[in-house]
């Protein structure tokens, strides 16, 4: 059965303005108490244009190295449930590049903030192709632990049919850093990521495990 946890959003203002949020839990122990940070995350005063976006073409790679079926996908190297199936069809790769089309499924909005940021769905099946294009690198199973800037253009919609492209930056036997985009069919970008930086975390899950 799925557990309840009691936690804390503390949001503070920086000296440059932006509102810094934190994730936090409290941990009751035999002996004392402390409060666990889960993450933390900044948003810029105001929306600015100087932040160029990442270089990443909408179009699929010329000369694949490799192909994806997204069902093998699923069920061997991304294992989720039939409702995050968002990667569709092949997901094509290159050494440095992961390209693949994206169906967010048909479930309405329940706050309105997703008026703003968008469907989940497309940036999860975005990071599901980081993660099959670092297996190619690493030892490991890449999980997303942080991120640089996320920057929302459009958002995406339930239902909607979108394409992403994502670009290894920085593979380092410890950490793998991307950059992805997702645009509509008709290659208009609709958001972008960069920095993205994914890492093994199953040693610190087993940790809090025992």
């Amino acid at each position: 059965a799925a557990a309840t946890v009691a936690a804390l959003v503390e949001c503070a203002t920086g000296a440059d303005g932006r509102v810094q949020a934190k994730l936090l839990s409290h941990m009751q122990f035999k002996a004392m108490a402390r409060i666990k940070e889960h993450g933390e995350i900044f948003f810029p005063r105001a929306t600015t244009t100087s932040q160029p976006s990442p270089n990443i073409d909408p179009a699929p790679p010329r000369h694949p190295t490799a192909e994806v079926d997204t069902v093998h996908l699923y069920r061997e190297l991304v294992p989720f449930g039939p409702h995050y199936h968002t990667l569709q069809e092949r997901l094509f790769l290159t050494e440095t590049e992961a390209w693949g089309r994206l169906q967010a499924p048909e479930l309405p909005f329940i706050d309105p903030i997703q008026d703003i940021i968008g469907s989940p769905f497309p940036l999860d099946g975005a990071l599901h192709a980081a993660c099959v294009l670092g297996q190619r690198a690493v030892d490991f199973v890449p999980f997303p632990v942080g991120f640089d800037r996320r920057t929302i253009f459009r958002p995406t919609q339930p239902g909607g049919r979108y394409l992403t492209r994502v670009t290894m930056l920085a593979p380092t036997r410890d950490e793998l850093v991307f950059d992805l985009a997702i645009f509509n069919n008709d290659r208009q970008l609709y958001e972008t990521v960069t920095g993205l930086r994914m890492r093994d975390v199953s040693k610190a899950m087993q940790k809090s495990l025992v």
